[in-house]
């Protein structure tokens, strides 16, 4: 904190003293000089007010957690495995859904810091990434997963090799005959939806296949997108006998698409897609898909929270990439022990 308000002092040429004052809410600040510094703060995306007196205070032992869709099976595993490690340490933890959103993700970030919380931990799809740099100067350890941030600087972060596992499921499907393949990709925007979208093309450019224009297209990681994709795409009169989709979410929605279109899988169209994740067995088909580690990436992401809270020296950036697992189901009309 004593670094922050030094800066803002040496950018005005007043008194570290002055600033805290500011910061404090105290008196003796001239109008002027009180606008000066609240702006200099603003610059920062700091809420000085809040922030500044919460932060000075006692810390609270909570970590927060920031996911896109907690409805999201994914998500709710990342969640218990970063809660499951983190509570070994008496840190409880605050979830936050910004429902796909940045804005509402970035009210959560201001939100989280004024909760005072201890660390965060982030899906983020936000392509505004100063607000993180808020959060290192605050010194609150920040890891990163799924999406990851385009940061110039090095940060923490857990993720699976999206290009390899998005390669290896579309290998899968060429590998059963199909040729007219088609795809719903998440958005390119993030890492996570141009990576597998990278992985998918790799795969077919490998094997000599065209990924037709009305074959692909690219939205959000929701049921609703993959729904409403799905079924303008299935209802041309020439359509794919095969479909990539980018994660579960698109897929659910794709898939009652498809059934209203009067398609039936596997039979009429080859259906695979990442974390489909069915622990009651009552899916059907059962769908091909490519697993990602869920609770592992979350016990991983506390792991390394609890590593940067117990050191003093958090400039030592962790990045752990995993292997996702294919697992085969029905939806391609092929089951087998391949994994």
């Amino acid at each position: 904190m004593r670094t922050n308000l030094k800066r803002v002092a040496e950018h005005l040429g007043i008194s570290v003293s002055t600033v805290s004052r500011v910061v404090n809410g105290k008196d003796r600040v001239s109008p002027e000089t009180r606008a000066a510094v609240l702006a200099a703060l603003e610059s920062l995306n700091y809420q000085p007010n809040e922030i500044a007196r919460s932060l000075k205070a006692q810390t609270s032992k909570a970590i927060g957690i920031i996911v896109p869709d907690i409805t999201n099976t994914f998500f709710a595993s990342v969640i218990k495995g970063v809660e499951s490690t983190t509570r070994k340490n008496n840190y409880s933890a605050v979830i936050c859904n910004s429902d796909g959103d940045a804005k509402r993700e970035e009210e959560y970030l201001k939100l989280l810091l004024k909760k005072q919380i201890t660390a965060l931990v982030i899906a983020t799809v936000s392509e505004d990434v100063s607000i993180f740099k808020t959060y290192k100067d605050f010194g609150i350890p920040v890891v990163f997963i799924d999406n990851l941030p385009k940061m110039k600087t090095k940060f923490d972060f857990v993720t699976i090799d999206n290009v390899e596992a998005s390669y290896r499921l579309t290998k899968h499907i060429i590998s059963l005959g199909h040729k007219s393949i088609a795809a719903i990709s998440g958005p390119v925007s993030e890492s996570t939806g141009s990576e597998r979208l990278q992985g998918f093309k790799k795969a077919m450019q490998e094997s000599g296949l065209e990924i037709k224009p009305e074959y692909f297209r690219q939205g959000s990681f929701q049921l609703e997108t993959g729904y409403g994709i799905a079924k303008k795409m299935f209802q041309q009169q020439e359509s794919p006998t095969a479909l990539f989709v980018a994660n579960n979410m698109q897929a659910y929605g794709a898939l009652h698409a498809l059934r209203e279109c009067g398609l039936r899988v596997p039979e009429d169209v080859a259906l695979v897609c990442f974390d489909a994740v069915d622990k009651t067995g009552l899916m059907v088909p059962e769908m091909t898909t490519m697993v990602q580690p869920a609770e592992k990436i979350g016990e991983l992401a506390g792991e390394i929270i609890s590593r940067k809270l117990s050191k003093t020296d958090l400039q030592i950036y962790e990045n752990i990439i995993l292997e996702a697992e294919l697992k085969i189901g029905d939806s391609c009309g092929c089951k087998t022990n391949q994994r």
